[in-house]
């Protein structure tokens, strides 16, 4: 195994992570900008306010995206290990 290997296996991890956590993370943080600038138009302080859709709308994108996801994961998986009979020999 060369250390190119290892750093094309790297890479592929970080890149699989970063597209599973956006799809969690870019509608929450979408929603905590909107509920943010309501609470400053409004003058509203309340901390539940700005919890409770979020915490909605992560749920529902881990219903909706959760099969996909779990898809992307099984497929690097896979390809992981079936990738290892090459990396040994």
């Amino acid at each position: 195994m060369t250390p190119d290997t290892v750093l094309d296996i790297g890479q592929t991890a970080l890149e699989a992570t970063t597209v599973l956590g956006a799809v969690i993370l870019l509608p929450a943080l979408g929603v905590g900008l909107l509920v943010a600038i309501f609470q400053a138009a409004t003058q509203i302080n309340e901390m539940t306010l700005s919890f409770i859709p979020k915490l909605i709308v992560v749920v529902v994108i881990l219903m909706a995206a959760g099969p996909w996801m779990l898809r992307v994961i099984m497929n690097f998986t896979i390809t992981l290990y079936e990738s290892i009979p090459e990396l040994i020999g």
